[in-house]
């Protein structure tokens, strides 16, 4: 069987609902980056992409977003780079262990403005959960067997996380009426 992620495999543990925000911290013992996020988290889900920072064994990403006004680099951010300069999010991950501290969207996209953090690195408990699970095929691109989809699949179901192929209908609603704003097809 397919680890899906330490966070998912022996089931989704709830948030709080009131959960105020926390330290994420990268895995290095010597100098570990810390990052201060304020608030709860958003549109917390399992990632199957090959860009999402991953635990070692672990099939799926756990990533949320927060907004860029609630991310702040509070010790040792001098071992942060960003991983692909190129890419839509740029993943800022520790040179040391490799663990994607946090993840702008600074270009024209209705993503913007957001920051893109792996919760399962807060020190606090509390977050909210996974709600779904996107780019779930994508992992047959990361090394898993095809044959295991279907497994993989329902074991995301038995969950409560839908596997999309893509992010989920709430999340592509918004893409397309930012779209369409943008293109003045809708005010």
């Amino acid at each position: 069987m397919v680890s899906l992620h330490p966070a998912l495999d022996h089931g989704v543990k709830p948030g709080t609902g009131s959960f105020a925000g926390g330290t994420l911290v990268c895995a290095c013992a010597d100098r570990p980056v810390k990052v201060k996020i304020t608030g709860d988290v958003a549109h917390n889900h399992a990632c199957g992409c090959t860009k999402c920072w991953k635990p070692d064994g672990a099939a799926f990403s756990i990533v949320a977003v927060t907004g860029r006004d609630n991310v702040e680099v509070i010790e040792n951010g001098d071992k942060l780079a960003v991983v692909d300069p190129s890419a839509l999010i740029q993943r800022h991950a520790c040179t040391e262990c490799g663990v994607h501290m946090y993840g702008p969207v600074e270009r024209d996209h209705p993503f913007q403005g957001l920051d893109f953090i792996h919760p399962e690195r807060f020190e606090e408990a509390g977050w909210m959960a996974p709600g779904f699970a996107a780019f779930v095929s994508s992992v047959i691109e990361a090394g898993v067997d095809p044959a295991e989809m279907d497994g993989i699949r329902k074991r995301l179901g038995d969950l409560g996380l839908a596997p999309y192929d893509c992010l989920s209908p709430a999340l592509m609603d918004y893409i397309a009426t930012w779209t369409a704003r943008k293109n003045g097809v809708l005010k």
